[in-house]
């Protein structure tokens, strides 16, 4: 039985994945897109070094900044993982909030042609020319499910769509399969949820907490090791708004605005996005402790194993 701990950010994901893979015996599998980059920690809210020593993490600082990644790739490296993870008679937990990531351990990706060479070079031309605001309004012209359900203006994934579309004349989204999402019998899926106002309250909180840990001090050094600030794995929330303010171009509390503005509407998407898993078990967070939640969590496995 595998188990899957999602939910918006800052809604406590990574405490109940611990107390649950420190309970029955499991190990974490990051099912987020930035966390598996090495140099993103405090942004991307990765585990602690003494949460990593209590109970194993994977696809975690697995990544250099430069090295391109996507779904399909996280599908790949996922099932690989899992399958050393069961063969050590252990429990697989998922735990992340990357929506696409997710549903594709929920459901395999559908087919979609290679990448074409030569449309990417002509798209990575426009990119540096004309800027990627500008290949992302191409795509919400043609793709604008797509477009929609990005977090900022991702290099790679603007670029791979608009490859797609160039090569079939189909959008992006379109291989992506509609028919009803079913769960896999051999995972149970959960998602955590808090009131508006408490969320809200926890994402101020903790782009607060991110800029006394260092944060700056964390997008100078990714700077100063040399990796361009338009790198897929830069251009999200926090890493975009902390750049734009160290080239001068915004000040300190419109950056510090701006990152809990973008955070609000990241986890008002995703929160959208796991409301079409009818299967997954919604955790009321609101005033629980993980302990809590644990219990809680526990009780709904056992009734499941016990009706299927």
């Amino acid at each position: 039985m595998r188990m899957m701990i999602a939910g918006p950010t800052a809604s406590g994901k990574t405490a109940l994945a611990i107390e649950l893979a420190k309970k029955i015996d499991g190990e974490i599998i990051s099912a987020d897109s930035r966390q598996c980059y090495r140099y993103l920690d405090i942004g991307t809210a990765k585990p602690t070094r003494e949460e990593m020593e209590l109970v194993p993490h994977h696809n975690i600082s697995n990544l250099d900044p430069d090295t391109p990644d996507s779904v399909a790739l996280f599908a790949e490296r996922e099932k690989k993982i899992r399958q050393e993870i069961q063969e050590r008679g252990r429990k697989v937990i998922y735990c992340g909030g990357s929506t696409l990531h997710l549903q594709s351990i929920i459901r395999p990706l559908d087919e979609i042609p290679s990448s074409d060479p030569k449309n990417i070079n002509e798209l990575n031309r426009l990119a540096n020319q004309k800027g990627l605001e500008y290949l992302y309004n191409e795509l919400k012209k043609v793709d604008p499910e797509y477009a929609g359900k990005m977090d900022g203006y991702n290099r790679q994934r603007i670029i791979r769509a608009l490859d797609v579309w160039k090569q079939t004349g189909k959008t992006f989204s379109s291989f992506h399969s509609d028919s009803p999402i079913e769960n896999p019998d051999d995972l149970t899926v959960f998602v955590l949820s808090r009131p508006r106002k408490q969320l809200h309250q926890r994402i101020s909180d903790r782009t607060d907490m991110m800029f006394e840990k260092g944060f700056l001090d964390e997008v100078k050094t990714l700077l100063k090791l040399g990796y361009d600030p338009g790198l897929q794995s830069l251009q999200t929330v926090g890493y975009r708004e902390a750049i734009l303010h160290l080239q001068g171009k915004i000040g300190t509390n419109e950056m510090i605005k701006n990152i809990k503005t973008a955070t609000r509407r990241y986890a008002k998407r995703q929160i959208t996005w796991f409301r079409r898993w009818p299967f997954a078990y919604q955790l009321d967070a609101d005033g629980k402790n993980s302990h809590e939640l644990l219990n809680e969590l526990l009780l709904k496995v056992a009734a499941d194993t016990q009706n299927r």
